[in-house]
């Protein structure tokens, strides 16, 4: 066990093959045909002796890189004096003509402003997008798209990176000159299968040339678009982390060759770590957000109403309960419980059966318990070299028995808290993703507070809530921020909303769908952003419109919505997009 690699990268290495293919979460990263791991590492100096070790190694900006490495020269890896942290992969979950109007889009995109995007760009890091569709071509028939990274192709990567195909706005014009459409997919294999990242460039810079006058373009129709497709990790399509993190330099690196500035959107996000800007993905945002003129914004994720999270406080002398329901057919899931270091607890598990293991041991590497059809497999972890909190790690993982299919007992599971010596007492739990579970596998009492989604949760991007346009209220799937607490580097968010119910959205193929979800609300802000930086930077009137500055007038000129006492607040931060009060003119 390294010091160097986070809880989970630890705990999958010391967990066995089978176990981690029945876990899934554990699996992420890992390729059993040649034996290798994704793994994110943030290092100083330069990466002569990573090379050396691993089988390939894309250099990120500000000293991140994304490697692949042999599993038996990762402890090799982790001992270089360069190497400061190493974490794997998770995998990252969706966060789905009114929406402009109610966000007061329209009022500058029509004189005096007139700001439509141009000499700006817009960065989506997504599903891909629909090349052909008409929303993405100017009047002469000739793409939008500057250039697009397609990192599931077979192709030439882009320098400095290991995978996928790059593909110019040349090559993609060549193919849309192709008459018949299987000359195109030769030239140009990139597709958006599940709709998601071609809606999403819809709402931030399409320019509706596939509606009636253009009625249903985005916020800035006029931006360039610098698009990457994602990979997919596992059968269901979810991408991973790494690639996401590539994604977003590769759109810094082309909007600083490019010479102009980027809005970057990110509708993607997942809940495994403590919630408080300390993962390296986190970090690296906030990092690469001071490099060049660019501003981040991401959804809020579609956890507020799931019952993935729990949160509470253990005091001396009472033993706390948690208790959690699991659904039937569910093949494996996992709890974090995060608390501070200074406190010292025992972890025990009852489950529906009313059998009892725990407490648990703390110490350094994993443990095992088997409770009637499940496995349990606990870590406890140490503070980071970035954060003071502990974690805890339970997987829970169905008996291996050799019958085809094999599931977690259903029930009610009970996780027990005792208290040894207390200081803090605060503890917060959280669930994967409900994409990765049944419907209703849940904390019987929840806490809706703390269920932003990360990387939503770092500090320097713009975090997007969602509500509804139509009748102004909050989306109750949208996740919210946390109370403030002074070890939370985020501070205040989200930092505010947009329409995220019911969005009409370019869908692939042509014509137009409704979508609902964060991760529609997030590229009405991206658009925006784009459309402030072009009034600022484009055209001289503030050329240090970027960044923390963008953010800023984002949440000046938002709207407070009806029914609400305090602003900002958990659920919706400043309030809600309007872009017209956000401009410094009066």
């Amino acid at each position: 066990m390294s010091q160097k690699m986070e809880n989970l990268l630890n705990l999958a290495l010391d967990a066995t093959r089978e176990e981690r293919m029945r876990s899934e979460e554990l699996e992420v990263g890992y390729d059993p045909g040649g034996n290798e791991w994704e793994l994110i590492l943030k290092f100083s100096g330069d990466l002569e002796n990573i090379r050396q070790i691993t089988v390939s190694a894309a250099e990120l900006l500000n000293g991140y890189a994304v490697v692949l490495v042999k599993e038996e020269r990762i402890e090799e890896l982790a001992a270089l004096p360069e190497v400061e942290f190493i974490e794997k992969p998770k995998s990252l979950y969706f966060e789905v003509e009114n929406g402009r109007q109610v966000s007061c889009i329209d009022t500058v995109q029509l004189p005096p402003f007139s700001l439509t995007g141009t000499g700006t760009l817009v960065g989506i890091v997504d599903s891909g997008i629909d090349y052909e569709n008409p929303d993405f071509r100017n009047d002469d028939g000739t793409t939008r798209i500057l250039s697009l990274w397609d990192q599931t192709s077979a192709g030439t990567p882009p320098q400095g990176y290991a995978r996928g195909a790059e593909f110019t706005a040349e090559q993609i014009n060549e193919a849309l000159e192709a008459a018949d459409p299987e000359t195109r997919r030769r030239l140009v294999p990139s597709r958006d299968i599940s709709g998601h990242g071609t809606a999403v460039a819809g709402i931030a810079a399409g320019n509706g040339r596939g509606s009636e006058g253009r009625r249903l373009r985005g916020a800035a129709p006029d931006a360039g678009l610098i698009i990457v497709k994602m990979g997919n990790a596992r059968a269901e399509g979810f991408p991973r982390t790494t690639e996401l993190m590539e994604g977003v330099d590769y759109v810094i690196r082309k909007a600083m060759e490019l010479r102009r500035p980027v809005a970057v959107n990110i509708s993607f996000g997942n809940t495994y770590g403590s919630h408080d800007g300390s993962s390296l993905l986190e970090r690296f945002l906030n990092d690469i957000s001071g490099v060049w003129k660019n501003v981040i914004c991401v959804g809020s994720g579609n956890e507020g109403s799931t019952a993935g999270h729990t949160a509470g406080t253990v005091r001396d002398e009472e033993e706390e309960t948690v208790e959690l329901a699991v659904q039937q057919r569910e093949t494996a899931l996992s709890v974090q419980i995060w608390k501070s270091y200074v406190d010292d607890m025992e972890v025990s598990i009852v489950n529906p059966s009313g059998e009892r293991v725990g407490p648990f041991r703390e110490i350094l590497g994993s443990q095992r318990f088997y409770l009637g059809g499940t496995e349990l497999l606990v870590y406890y972890g140490e503070p980071k070299p970035y954060s003071v909190r502990q974690e805890i790690y339970i997987s829970f993982l169905p008996r291996s028995s050799g019958t085809p299919q094999n599931y977690v007992d259903a029930g009610v599971w009970q996780i027990i808290l005792t208290p040894r010596q207390i200081v803090d007492g605060r503890y917060q739990m959280w669930l994967p993703s409900q994409n990765a579970l049944q419907i209703g596998t849940a904390f019987l009492l929840p806490a809706s507070l703390a269920t932003l989604t990360i990387p939503s949760t770092a500090s320097q991007v713009v975090t997007v809530a969602a509500y509804d346009g139509r009748t102004f209220s909050y989306a109750d799937f949208s996740g919210r921020g946390a109370d403030e607490d002074p070890e939370r580097a985020s501070g205040i968010k989200p930092d505010l909303a947009a329409p995220g119910v019911r969005v009409t959205a370019p869908a692939p193929g042509g014509g137009y769908m409704e979508m609902t979800g964060t991760s529609f609300a997030a590229p009405f802000v991206t658009g925006s952003a784009a459309l402030l930086m072009e009034w600022g930077i484009v055209r001289g009137n503030d050329p240090y419109l970027y960044g923390e500055k963008v953010k800023a007038y984002l949440r000046r000129g938002a709207r407070e919505l009806p029914g609400y006492e305090e602003w900002p607040n958990v659920q919706l931060g400043y309030g809600a997009l309007c872009v017209r009060e956000s401009l410094p003119v009066g």
